[in-house]
């Protein structure tokens, strides 16, 4: 039997400097794939042992694509033309800066450079029952739970005589206006037109109900006001009941009730109401800004360290032009990704370092097909069509790997032509904590 005592981290000695990387996204993969292997020992862990394209985990979650249309092996992205590079699929339970060293469950291990690039986390605000019921869209678990869900609750639906219980199982809430909580509503408002009425004839889904929650006074914050005007139309004449200025008090997993009182019965409530940095222990507590982020200065080093660097969204590089740091989207991490690799470079060659500047390439956000927007550089807000086949094209040209370029370009054409979504498969059943009658029923239909 295997136990923890047997394993190690089993890294080669070295006499190079070895550059440690914690997290497999956006900014440890471009920062990794920057550094010589005849300057520095790379050594990269992640709790996960592939980099997952994160801003298509809604279309994984709404039975568009497979979980890995959207994922690539790191060991596959960094092959034997890597030379030094190791991987270890490990979660790194603290740091230690005094000795300048990990540890992991299975050893630590020394560095001379440290860079995290941990990500962030779903942030439930402290709301325990919210965390315990609700269905976040972080990771591709979460994805293929919240499918899971949904596709169940349509077949209970359509299997009960009970009208409440029904409509509790077709009513979907989600929490949270950004991107991920619009394009999942436009996904599932385009599902419940085209393809449910088709795999559920005897159903009326036009008692199926979308809400879109969001606190603030309109969908989509961090875009400009006009393109949160359009992505409001859309979703509305999409169906979608969109309620903004609207918070969440607390859900048992069968009610969400609103602060002011107003309820919904509701088997599924997803959370993509706000994310924190995925901090380390180790690290000062009393440092860590809003949102749970590193301050780092302009090279990316964490505040009181010189040996120790945050990228992506765990880090606050605070500016005149971004006082609340950069947005949490994947181009800050690509960018200081490979401007630290740069910078790694010149330490060693004894070089003053470059301050990080970001260029902001824009953002978007799809609403469903032909529907998007976009906030292009120079103040240019597009939306419908154009927007729509912009947000194609850079969603493609990021994806990692010919093969999920592939995969996902010709669903995403399989789909213009028949709105056809072929991933409905319940293949890793979800049952809620509790949820006795399901866990029964499942038992049952899998008993031989």
């Amino acid at each position: 039997m295997l136990d923890l005592k047997d394993l190690s981290l089993n890294i080669p000695e070295t006499t190079k400097p070895r550059v440690v990387i914690i997290g497999g996204g956006f900014g440890g993969i471009n920062l990794a794939q920057k550094l010589p292997g005849k300057q520095f020992q790379v050594v990269m862990l992640d709790k996960q042992n592939y980099h997952g394209f994160w801003p298509l985990l809604y279309q994984v979650a709404t039975a568009g694509l497979e979980a890995d249309a959207i994922a690539e092996p790191l060991r596959k992205m960094f092959d034997e033309d890597y030379e030094d590079f190791h991987f270890r699929p490990v979660r790194v339970t603290s740091v230690n800066p005094a000795t300048k060293t990990i540890s992991t469950l299975i050893g630590d291990l020394s560095y001379d450079y440290l860079i995290i690039a941990t990500g962030t986390k779903s942030n439930f605000f402290g709301n325990d029952q919210i965390k315990q019921n609700s269905f976040p869209l972080k990771k591709i678990t979460d994805a293929l739970n919240l499918r899971s869900q949904i596709l169940q609750c349509f077949e209970k639906a359509n299997m009960t005589t009970n009208a409440a219980l029904r409509q509790s199982l077709l009513n979907i809430v989600i929490v949270g206006g950004g991107p991920t909580g619009v394009e999942t509503a436009g996904a599932l408002a385009e599902m419940r037109k085209h393809v449910l009425p088709g795999d559920y004839p005897g159903m009326d889904f036009t008692k199926m109900n979308i809400y879109l929650v969001e606190g603030l006074d309109r969908v989509l914050p961090p875009m400009s006001p006009e393109s949160s005007k359009k992505t409001q139309a859309y979703l509305e004449k999409m169906g979608v009941i969109v309620k903004t200025k609207t918070l969440v008090e607390s859900y048992d997993g069968e009610v969400v009730t609103f602060k002011g009182g107003e309820q919904i019965q509701t088997q599924t409530l997803v959370w993509a109401a706000g994310v924190a940095g995925a901090t380390l222990p180790g690290i000062p507590q009393e440092i860590i800004q809003r949102g749970g982020r590193y301050p780092v200065n302009l090279f990316n080093q964490i505040e009181g360290y010189t040996d120790i660097f945050a990228i992506g969204d765990i880090a606050m590089m605070k500016s005149e032009k971004y006082p609340n740091g950069h947005p949490g989207v994947a181009q800050p991490a690509i960018q200081q990704g490979q401007h630290l690799a740069k910078n790694l470079k010149r330490l060693l060659a004894g070089q003053e370092l470059q301050p990080f500047s970001y260029f902001d390439k824009g953002s978007l956000a799809i609403i469903g097909r032909a529907r998007a927007v976009a906030d292009l550089p120079g103040k240019i807000t597009l939306g419908g069509i154009i927007a729509w086949f912009a947000w194609l094209f850079v969603h493609i040209y990021y994806l990692i790997g010919f093969r999920n370029k592939l995969v996902v370009l010709s669903n995403w054409l399989y789909r213009f032509f028949t709105y056809e979504r072929g991933t409905r498969l319940i293949i890793r059943p979800f049952i809620r904590k509790g949820d006795k009658a399901t866990e029964t029923f499942m038992k049952q239909q899998a008993a031989d």
